[in-house]
C-alpha cells in the first residue's frame, strides 16, 4: 500500500507543474531557444508572472521578440519572430483573449489588414516554433530533451503563384504555402524528426 501512495505522491507532483509558472529566469531561457543561438542574448522575451498574466519578462536589443512557454497547456511551444509581426501577433492575441474563435480572428485581422488598419511587413518575416511533449520538459530546470523546430515565413498576400511554392507538402521538411493570397500567407517548413 504504501508502494501505492508514494506512487501516486509522485504523479500529483508531476501534475502539479503543469499550470505552475517557472521563474522569469527560466522562462527566458527556454524561449529563446525558438531563436537562432546567435540572437538569443538580444531577443525580447514575454511570459507570464505569478498570476498568470501575460507580460513583458526582458525588453530587447534586436529584432527578434520571443513568447515563453504558456503554463497553462499540455507540453512545451515557444516561439520566436521578427519584430515587424507585433502587430499581427499582438491583435491575434488581444483577439483571442476576448474569446474569438480562430476563424473570428483570421476575418477580423484580414478585413483590418486589407483596410490598413492592421499594419502587416512588406517584407518576408520569420517565425520559428521550439516545442516538445510535456515528459521531455522540466519546467522546474528549463531542460529540454527531444526539442523540435517548425519554421513559418510570413509573406502576406503571396500565392503559389508568386512564389513556386506548392499548396500542401510534397515530402517531409518540404517548404510549403499556407493560408495564400491572404494577410496571413506563409511558408511553412516543418522539418522531420531525427528520431
Amino acid at each position: 500500500m504504501k508502494y501505492v501512495n508514494a506512487f501516486i505522491l509522485v504523479i500529483s507532483c508531476v501534475q502539479g507543474l503543469t499550470g505552475q509558472v517557472p521563474p522569469p529566469e527560466i522562462q527566458i531561457k527556454v524561449a529563446v531557444l525558438a531563436a537562432p543561438e546567435d540572437k538569443r542574448a538580444g531577443a525580447m522575451v514575454y511570459g507570464y508572472d505569478a498570476k498568470g498574466e501575460f507580460v513583458l519578462l526582458r525588453k530587447g536589443t534586436n529584432e527578434l521578440i520571443c513568447l515563453a512557454d504558456n503554463p497553462k497547456q499540455e507540453g512545451l511551444s515557444v516561439s520566436c519572430y521578427h519584430k515587424d509581426l507585433e502587430p499581427f501577433m499582438a491583435r491575434g492575441r488581444e483577439l483571442k483573449a476576448a474569446g474569438k474563435t480562430f476563424q473570428e480572428i483570421f476575418d477580423i485581422r484580414e478585413a483590418e489588414a486589407k483596410s490598413g488598419k492592421l499594419v502587416m511587413p512588406k517584407q518576408a518575416s520569420n517565425l520559428q516554433v521550439y516545442s516538445a511533449p510535456a515528459e521531455a520538459y522540466n519546467p522546474v530546470t528549463g531542460e529540454v530533451t527531444k526539442g523540435k523546430f517548425r519554421y513559418v515565413v510570413y509573406i502576406p498576400w503571396a500565392t503559389s503563384e508568386s512564389t513556386g511554392l506548392p499548396t500542401k507538402p510534397e515530402t517531409a521538411g518540404m517548404p510549403w504555402i499556407m493560408d495564400p493570397g491572404t494577410h496571413r500567407a506563409h511558408i511553412m517548413i516543418d522539418p522531420p524528426s531525427k528520431e
